[in-house]
């Protein structure tokens, strides 16, 4: 299933994908459906089979065009998610850094109000001068997680996401820490929607990018992943409890801004596009 957030005549609802022209509104469709996904994972596997079924006899009423829509962020800031990222996750991306692959994933965090949609702008904090760029694969958590097993940690992903860890390279070098610098307001960009787990059974082989202004800065694969989805989400479970809706931001590939010569870091009016194999793309606006 391609589940998604959007809006539609002022008011804000959950849908999935019933073909490429058009999606079915879920919390129209049935009482029990929430307007959010957060609230749609911590249903289980009831809201999954209710999915299901209306996909399959999609009510009168419940289908729009997706030209009468506009997309949202799947999960957002209001629904209060973790957003835990992995650092060094790509050995190529660790060597154009000048670092080593770490012995364990390198764990660090966003806060939710940095979350953005597909179409949301990036905005540039105050004092600003070295904005990047860093193409992620998400995984998003569909069932509580505690200390589990890499051999049971996929029953635990509801699915996957585009992610653009939108990261300040100026303030990460000062600050000693990458708090100002990954999670000012809107360096969380996810979308444009969840697809799930029964349509990406291994996410370890698809095509990952970026486009800047329409130039490729970034073109690889999630095979290259060096800890792999089973190895993070039962790392990071042994020390925080996941929760249906939390997310993971698995590390970014080789053509990072701060790498080229000379550096290429974002400009106000630039136009960033993450894409990923099976999943679709994000496009965001550089403003200040």
């Amino acid at each position: 299933m391609r589940l998604l957030s959007f809006f539609h005549a002022g008011s804000k609802s959950i849908g999935a994908e019933l073909n490429e022209q058009e999606i079915i509104d879920l919390h129209r469709a049935n009482a029990l459906m929430p307007n959010n996904l957060r609230e749609f994972l911590e249903m289980g596997d009831q809201a999954m089979e209710l999915t299901r079924e209306l996909l399959e006899e999609p009510l009168r009423g419940i289908i729009l065009k997706k030209r009468d829509i506009t997309l949202a962020a799947p999960i957002s800031g209001v629904e209060r998610p973790k957003v835990l990222c992995i650092g060094l996750n790509y050995s190529d991306h660790a060597a154009e850094s000048g670092q080593k692959i770490p012995e364990e994933p390198l764990i660090f965090a966003k806060y939710h109000n940095a979350l953005r949609g597909s179409g949301e702008n990036i905005v540039r904090p105050p004092r600003s001068t070295k904005l990047d760029y860093e193409a992620e694969l998400v995984i998003v958590i569909g069932r509580p997680a505690k200390q589990v097993s890499e051999e049971d940690a996929y029953n635990y992903v509801a699915g996957y996401m585009c992610g653009n860890d939108v990261s300040e390279r100026d303030f990460q070098r000062k600050d000693g820490q990458w708090v100002r610098a990954k999670s000012s307001d809107s360096f969380a960009v996810i979308g444009p929607l969840l697809v799930t787990t029964d349509e990406i059974p291994d996410p370890h082989g698809l095509a990952i990018g970026c486009k800047v202004n329409g130039e490729v800065r970034q073109n690889s694969n999630t095979s290259q992943l060096a800890f792999k989805v089973p190895q993070l989400v039962s790392f990071i479970s042994n020390y925080i409890t996941l929760e249906p809706g939390d997310m993971i931001f698995t590390g970014t590939p080789p053509g990072v801004g701060f790498a080229m010569n000379p550096p290429g870091y974002l400009n106000n009016g630039d136009e960033v596009e993450v894409w990923i194999e099976k999943i679709g793309s994000i496009k965001n606006s550089v403003v200040e």
